[in-house]
């Protein structure tokens, strides 16, 4: 049985068949059968070949190749098709060895050259097939950044995204019908293109300021962990009850937490181990489960305070309150009384295997029970005592403070 015919999928950029070149009018020519949109079906000519139309029916195309092995079929698509593009999808559906692909200048080349700015090290990203959210988070730390934006989430959707979250450290350039008499450029602040509105056909592109940093004035000095206590909001009362800085650090490299990992903190107080965790675990899932109605509401002002935005608090009383929660990567206990060392079995029963928990405790009674307890649910434990001094400085003099010594008990779940 012959093998079947090839299938070409040719690029055409705005200015239509003027700007394909000799070997892909060529192609155009002895096609058998022209599929695509309405749009490029009318614009090249070949009286002699069938045209279909199922440019944005990625699965009709699928169907009429296979119901067509032995014809020329030729795929009009726009820019690169490889890029964001019909060809990708038929590819990982056919295979590649099926297709020979004859690229045009994509939209993203294009809008990159008229703001005359290189992109071989840019983000780059489709906003319709990618959440806002993780968008934003990869536009943090990016130096430029080129988006396929959509109707639905336009250019002031993208600009007002990243102003709340102080992402205010790039210029942006908006470009507009590239390649067709009615291109436009923009170039504003995010400020102005969150005010505008632009035509539905758009990249996006954002340059970094010069020598910015990769995070607001603002947030300057703060950590992805192990921040100072006074960084976090706490109620006057209970002020200085919080994990300490310290003790946070060494409890978060137990928790061994992953970029999407899901993380829950019992007993988070106002919220300091939760929001490191979210830091971590920017494509992850953080929960924050907190009893008291006023540290409740801290740990959603510190999350603001941090700008982290997959941090959840939820307010209830452990275990009952975790029911609906997707079981976790990493459990993080804290608190104190007879209570902790159930608490501490219900999330170990919930712990996703391979999964780790991590107990701060102050009383021996409690180190000595969850001790016992984690060795009999997983057959190992570590446990280790923190006694920690901060140098003060008193008139001339330094000193040091002692804290009162906590303990961290963890363990891994088995596999």
């Amino acid at each position: 049985m012959a093998d079947p015919e090839k299938v070409h999928i040719v690029g055409i950029g705005d200015d239509g068949v003027d700007g394909l070149t000799a070997t892909s009018k060529q192609l155009v020519a002895q096609a058998e059968l022209l599929l695509g949109g309405e749009e490029l079906l009318a614009s090249v000519e070949n009286e002699s070949a069938e045209k279909v139309e199922a440019g944005a029916d990625l699965d009709r195309l699928v169907q009429l190749i296979a119901e067509n092995p032995n014809r020329r079929i030729l795929i009009l698509a726009t820019g690169d098709p490889l890029f964001y593009g019909t060809a990708r999808f038929l590819c990982d559906r056919l295979g590649k060895d099926r297709f020979e692909v004859v690229p045009h200048v994509s939209s993203m080349q294009l809008a990159f050259a008229r703001v005359k700015e290189s992109w071989d090290e840019a983000y780059l990203t489709n906003l319709a097939n990618q959440q806002l959210e993780r968008v934003i988070e990869r536009t943090r730390t990016a130096e430029k950044v080129g988006m396929f934006t959509t109707e639905e989430v336009p250019p002031r959707a993208v600009a007002r995204a990243l102003l709340d979250r102080q992402i205010d450290y790039f210029q942006a350039f908006i470009c507009e019908n590239l390649g067709s008499p009615d291109e436009r450029v923009t170039h504003a602040e995010l400020s102005d293109v969150a005010e505008q509105d632009f035509a539905a056909l758009n990249v996006m592109i954002l340059v970094r300021n010069p020598n910015a940093p990769d995070r607001p004035a603002a947030m300057v000095g703060r950590r992805l962990f192990g921040n100072p206590d006074d960084a976090f909001l706490q109620s006057k009362p209970k002020r200085g009850l919080l994990t300490p800085s310290e003790v946070r650090v060494m409890a978060i490299a137990e928790l061994d937490i992953g970029p999407s990992s899901v993380v829950w903190d019992v007993g988070a107080g106002s919220g300091s181990v939760a929001i490191e965790a979210a830091q971590l675990a920017s494509h992850g899932s953080v929960f924050a489960i907190e009893m008291d109605q006023d540290d409740y509401q801290l740990i959603a002002a510190n999350a603001d305070r941090f700008a982290v935005t997959n941090l959840t608090p939820v307010l209830g009383k452990a275990p009952e309150v975790w029911e609906s929660l997707p079981d976790p990567d990493a459990v993080f206990v804290g608190g104190t009384g007879r209570v902790v060392t159930s608490i501490v079995e219900s999330a170990f029963a919930r712990l996703r295997p391979g999964g780790r928990i991590v107990a701060n405790v102050s009383s021996l009674e409690n180190v000595t029970a969850v001790f016992e307890l984690l060795r009999t649910l997983c057959g190992d434990a570590n446990v280790c005592m923190i006694n920690l001094a901060r140098g003060i400085q008193q008139l001339e003099r330094l000193r040091f403070e002692s804290m009162n010594p906590s303990f961290l008990i963890s363990a891994a779940k088995s596999v």
